[in-house]
Parts: C-alpha cells; structure tokens; sequence
C-alpha cells in the first residue's frame, strides 16, 4: 500500500471543502461550471464492477471515487474505480459534489442528496444519515441551480433567492449567523441571483447585474471584500463587475467576466490565484495571460479555465498531476492541460480535475488514491485519462475525493437545436443526448436548461 500523502485541504469533520460552481439561474440548470467539494477521503476497500454491470442508460447519474460515507449513493461504502449507477433517480437536472456529500436537482425543482450529513448538509432534518440514502431536501421546492460545499449546500430559486443548509461555522450559510442548520435557511439580504458556488467555508453568488456577493470565511481574503474578516450574511466583491460566471474554491475565489477574462481572490500558497505570485489577494486580481476563457472552476489548491476553443487552461498546486500538464510542477500562470480539445466543461475537486468533451465522454487527471478519476485503477495521473464506460454525459461535479456525471436525456429533454435557441442561449452545443449546453458564457449569461 502507498503511503498518505499531507494534503492542502481542510477535513469535511472541521468545515469541509468545495465544490464546482453552479450554472446560472432559470429552468433547471445543467450548465457544468464547476464546484464542487474539496475534502479527501479516508482509506477504503477499492471494487471494480463487474464486467457488463452498469450499463450506461439515458438520464443516468453516474458516480465513482471515495465512499466511506455514501457519497456515490450506491447503496455501499465501498470505494468505486470505475462509475456506477446512483439508483432510485429520475428526472434529474443537474448533480453537485461536496466534501463528501452529494445533491441532484430534478426537473421538478425539488433535491435529493447523499452521503456524509454530520452537519446537517443532506438538509433533511437530520444529522443521522452517515450512509449511502437518497434523501429529499426538506421544504425546498422551485429550485434552479444547487452547489456543494465542504459541509454545508445551497440552492438558488427560481425568484433568484438563496437558501442554505449544514455547516455553518464560518456563517457559510448566509443567515446572519453561526448556527448548524438540518434544513434549508434563507440567505439574508439576497435577491436577483444569477447563480451560487460553494467552497471549503465560504459561498459565493452572481447578480443578475454582473456583481458578486460573498459570505463565509474569509481568513485568506476568499470573500474578496477587502478585508480578512469573516461575514455571516453577504457582502460586495470590491471592484468587480460584468461578471458572467463564478466558482469557489477551498479558500480562493473566481469570476469569469463577460469579455473572456477571470478573476481571482483569496489564498494564493500555490499560485491558484494565476497572477504570477504566491501573495494572498483579498480583492480581485486579473489571471495572467488569459483570455477566451468560456468557464471556470476552482479546487482545493488549483483552478481550472475552458476556453473558448474547446481547450483548457490550469493553475496553483499540481503535487499529484491536478493541472494535467504531464508535471508535478506548481504553476503560478496558467497553462495547457496536456492533449485535450474538444472540452465543453470543466470541474475541480480536492486534488483532481474533470473535463466533459464535447462527445459526451468524460477526462480525468490529478490525484487517484480512492478511484476519483474513474480510470479502473488508483494510479495518479498528470495527464488526461477516459473514465472508464461513461458516454452521454451532460453534467459533471467533482467533489473532495469523489466524481459525479449525469448522462443527457430524461424527461423534458429539448428535442432540437431550435429548442435550445428558443430556450435564450446565446451560444450552444446540443448533442443526441438531449441537452442543451452552454459551451461559452461570455456576452450574455445563458438562462439554463430549455425544457419542451
């Protein structure tokens, strides 16, 4: 057995970690911006399925990687190296991955979740369901976007207010306080949402007006207000505007804005701020040498850009190959993940990264130890590798130590490229699947899913 490596992320039990950001408000969005959890999982047994077991079906959610706590939703808590089917979900719209916990939203506007509850993250009332069942949110209906965070969820309404669930000890939860919530609380002073991303202790959400507001923790100047004190309700991110797109990270911060350039905040040890330096920032500086960029997505230490031709854009640490450029070189600018085009999204988890292509196949690359790349095998890789059967995906999340794909079709699915059209993208990718797919953001924040 390999030996344990120290990683720079905080444990789920203390506060958790991240998640991939959610896509914008309006319908049910499966827009894949990611963010997601940033815990690493403890040691478990690794099983691969049987060969023929699985089989890939339309509307599927599909999850491999770390499963100690239930967090694949298998019914296990077995370790997965290879994707396995979440049973009892339909209707689903789009999937987030947290520390060690999981949430699916359906066409219907409600949320089920999974995995690990000790804060109360699954939001069903409880702190008792350490184990792999499905759950429904509690009195949450109308939802249209959800992120993960290390502890704690959110979900964005489609009145474009927010509400909260778990971990709360930062004031992650955005209610004005630093109380544990089971069930979904209202994030105060909030209105005109465009879309929320969840990160180790923190939250961000994107107006409909280009700003962004946080709240959280904030010990490394992740709520990019100018200061380093935490905030138990929402305040302005200084000096930033026309942003079109947001992820949070374990305690770092992006905003990809409307002309193709990104911004960063927050803790830059391993340069997962892009600016060329490893100096906390505690307001937004400009990524270095980046533009096109079509998404975003910020990990525990890394972050991650899709650019506008398919390609994708790495940096920060990368001590397991997280950047994919074939190194364990921290990058302090961005740089090319090794031989990927065709990328219509991208998500970052603790210390592994996910692109969805644009044939509906999925790519992973970094750290390895619980099966979260998917490949069949725990061997970090520092460069792209396929998950192993997975094809259709629509939607991917990466979390702490684990990964989930939602494969395309299902109910409500658009029909036809019109169908998207109509539904206000401004620019698309539509696939057999039945999805309709932001592949760039900029000039215009695309609406969401288009159902017929």
């Amino acid at each position: 057995m390999r030996a344990q490596v120290d990683l720079p992320v905080l444990d789920d039990s203390a506060g958790g970690s991240r998640a991939a950001g959610a896509g914008p408000r309006g319908g049910r969005s499966v827009l894949r911006l990611a963010c997601v959890g940033l815990l690493l999982a403890l040691l478990g047994a690794l099983a691969v399925p049987a060969a023929g077991a699985d089989r890939p079906r339309p509307g599927t959610v599909w999850a491999w990687g770390a499963n100690f706590a239930g967090q694949l939703g298998d019914g296990t808590d077995t370790d997965r190296v290879s994707p396995v089917a979440v049973p009892g979900l339909t209707g689903v719209a789009a999937v987030a991955a947290g520390g060690s916990h999981s949430l699916a939203l359906l066409d219907d506007g409600t949320v089920r979740a999974w995995g690990r509850n000790s804060d109360g993250q699954l939001g069903d009332g409880t702190t008792s369901r350490f184990s792999p069942v499905l759950v429904v949110v509690r009195g949450l209906t109308g939802v249209a976007a959800i992120a993960a965070g290390g502890g704690h969820s959110l979900a964005l309404l489609e009145d474009g207010t927010v509400r909260a669930w778990g971990d709360n000890s930062s004031g992650q939860l955005g209610d004005g306080t630093t109380t544990t919530r089971l069930s979904p609380v209202a994030v105060r002073r909030l209105t005109g949402v465009a879309a929320v991303a969840a990160g180790n202790s923190h939250s961000l959400a994107l107006l409909d007006d280009g700003t962004v507001r946080a709240w959280g923790a904030n010990l490394f100047g992740e709520l990019g207000d100018g200061t380093t004190t935490g905030r138990y309700s929402p305040v302005a991110v200084r000096r930033l505007t026309g942003a079109a797109a947001v992820a949070a990270g374990g305690s770092h911060s992006l905003a990809l804005r409307d002309d193709g350039t990104v911004r960063a905040w927050g803790r830059n040890s391993d340069g997962q701020l892009g600016d060329g330096t490893t100096t906390d920032r505690y307001s937004p500086v400009a990524v270095r040498r980046l533009t096109g960029a079509a998404a975003v997505a910020a990990g525990g230490s890394h972050s991650l850009a899709l650019r506008d031709d398919g390609t994708v854009r790495a940096w920060g640490d990368n001590v397991l190959g997280q950047l994919g450029d074939g190194t364990a070189t921290d990058r302090y600018s961005p740089v090319a993940v090794q031989g990927l085009t065709g990328a219509a999204a991208v998500a970052a988890g603790g210390v592994h990264s996910l692109a969805l292509r644009d044939d509906g196949t999925v790519r992973a690359w970094g750290y390895n130890f619980d099966g979260e790349l998917g490949d069949g095998t725990t061997t970090d890789r520092y460069s792209p590798v396929a998950v192993r059967r997975l094809t259709g995906a629509a939607a991917i999340a990466a979390g702490g130590s684990h990964s989930l794909a939602l494969q395309g079709g299902g109910p409500g699915s658009p029909a036809s490229k019109d169908d998207c059209k109509k539904g206000g993208w401004r620019e698309y990718g539509f696939r057999n699947q039945g999805q309709c797919v932001a592949s760039v953001v900029r000039g215009g924040r695309p609406p969401g899913r288009h159902n017929t």
